[in-house]
Formats: structure tokens, sequence, C-alpha cells
């Protein structure tokens, strides 16, 4: 097998293509050759040992992939070789194989393709997590979703009307917009060229978003808590500008809403009934084409470094995935 293997994380030039022995499953392991994998912010992290998550030295990065399992372990029961599978483990992805846990592993039905199963299971996870567990979003209910142009901005605007709410998306350029809008957003913001409190006003009558899905972070997320609306759910899932916000608490006794932290990979592993009957709900949204995961570009496994310079320059609409074969 061949991998991507980072011996010391400083950076995306820590990383190097190299020949190493296909392992074999222990128990409760599978053996995927992989199909298809996508590249996530916390994998760019994870090489710049910024990620909270800290694997041994050395390691191959990759959290979410797609493949045919090769091989089984003792007590692996639910799946066999020959299927096809999706998976989430943290790392192992940018690779032609990869023995993982069974049970980060998904299994896909027909017609799931792999390139879109690589770009589901982190994004879509998380983001049901939030938006139905968390938040308990109700049809009817207004969204804000920051960010709304990148990975789990696209799959929340496609959730959030699954659900039946009305979505806000607000992006940093018009291009980025324009792409909420084809994926089903009811209206936009440029949050660069528009006073985004002020155009949070004017779109809700005053009244503000119900449930706020924020992956961003960084100077947005104050403004747009202020702009709340009684009883809101302001969804902190990420920090993609890079700044962590402290939001003055006051605002939370005035508006009667609620901070609520999204960790999904913590909630599937104290969680995993839940997570499987979500996991469960996400594929049959798939099968009926109300959710698909928006790839902004497809490229070879060995083009792991020019995809994380792409990532670097935030331009990325939807998902990165990087293919073998």
């Amino acid at each position: 097998m061949h991998a991507w293997l980072c011996d010391n994380p400083t950076g995306v030039d820590a990383v190097a293509w190299k020949e190493l022995p296909t392992p074999r499953p222990g128990p409760g392991e599978v053996l995927i050759a992989i199909k298809a994998a996508s590249l996530n912010f916390p994998d760019l992290l994870i090489v710049q040992n910024k990620y909270q998550m800290k694997p041994p030295l050395p390691f191959v990065p990759g959290s979410e992939f797609a493949g045919v399992i090769e091989a089984v372990g003792d007590g692996v029961k639910n799946l066999k070789p020959g299927q096809a599978v999706a998976a989430f483990s943290g790392t192992g992805g940018f690779a032609t194989h990869a023995c993982v846990n069974a049970a980060v592993v998904m299994p896909l039905p027909p017609g799931f393709a792999f390139d879109d199963a690589a770009a589901f299971v982190l994004t879509y996870g998380t983001t049901h997590h939030a938006l139905v567990d968390r938040a308990a979003l109700k049809a009817g209910e207004t969204v804000l979703v920051l960010g709304a142009a990148g990975g789990v901005g696209t799959a929340a605007i496609q959730i959030a009307k699954a659900v039946g709410a009305r979505v806000i998306a607000a992006a940093s350029s018009d291009e980025k917009c324009a792409l909420c809008r084809e994926i089903g957003a009811d209206e936009t913001i440029n949050y660069t060229s528009a006073n985004l409190r002020d155009a949070l006003k004017a779109l809700t009558g005053g009244k503000g978003p119900d449930v706020v899905y924020d992956p961003v972070g960084g100077d947005l997320a104050e403004p747009v808590f202020r702009s709340i609306a009684w009883r809101g759910r302001y969804l902190v899932v990420g920090f993609a500008q890079g700044g962590i916000p402290s939001l003055p608490l006051n605002l939370a006794l005035l508006k009667g809403a609620s901070i609520v932290g999204v960790f999904w990979g913590e909630f599937a592993r104290r969680e995993p009934q839940a997570n499987a009957h979500a996991l469960g709900e996400l594929a049959q949204w798939y099968a009926q084409g109300k959710v698909k995961p928006v790839i902004d570009q497809r490229l070879p496994m060995s083009a792991l470094p020019q995809a994380f310079a792409r990532m670097g320059t935030r331009q990325v609409r939807g998902k990165l995935v990087l293919v073998n074969g």
C-alpha cells in the first residue's frame, strides 16, 4: 500500500507519499481499499499540530473516506469482504488502504457513489447532530448558516431544508451566495459587502434567526448573537476563521437564548445508537435526493499538497475529494 505519512506535524510540507506494508485487520477491525477520501478543515489543523486530537507519530492524515472492505478481523459480524462502506476514523484516509475499527464504518446502500460517500459521514453527521438533535430545529423556523458555501455549510442548508426550515445563508462572496441559492437557500447575505446585523433584521422582520449554525467563529459571532431571536439557539460548530470568540453572557440572558456546543465525534462515541439512527436517516435523504455533497474538485490522491493549498485559500465551495485509481 501507499500513504501520505506525517512524521512530524509542522505543516503541510511534513507529509510524504510512502510505500508501507499493507496491514491486516485486528480483532474488531476491517481493512478497506480506499476509493475516495475527502479533505476537512481538521485534516489541515492536524498536520499543523493545531487540532485537539494529537495522534501518535507517525500517522496518516485523512479522517473521512469510502471504499470496499478487503478483509475483516475476528469478531466482526455485520460487515464482510466486498462490501461498499464509508468510514470516519480521524486518521488513515489519505492512502490506498486503511485498517479501522468496525464501529466507525457505515455500510453504503446501493447507488451511493464513493466520492459522495467520502464527503458525507463527518459533514452530514455533524450537521444532523447540530440541527436536528442539539437545536431541535422545527419546520417553519429560520436558520442562519455562517460559512454557508463550505462543506458543513452546504450540508446545513440541505438538512435545514429537509426539516422544513427557512434558510438564510451567509458567505463571503457573491459567487458563494449564488451556490447557496442553487442548493436551496431561501435568502443569502454576502457579509463582506453587507452589514450582517442590518441584513438579518431586514430578512427576519426584526425577529432574528431562531437557530444560528456557526462553523466560522471569529469576529462574526458577537454581531450574529446580538441578532438572534427570543429562545434562539446558537450552535458552536467550529472556528474556521481561527479566532475563538468571547460572547457577553448577558446577551444569552436578555434573549432567553442558548449557546449550544456541537461535538459530533464525541456524540458518536458516547451515543453510537443515536448516531447510527441519524446516519440511517441521512442515507435515506440521500437516496431521496434531499441531500447530496457539494464537491468542489475531484483530484488524484497524489495531489494532496495541492488540495491542502486550495483549502488554505478559503476558496473551497463544498468539499475537496481525493480519489485512488
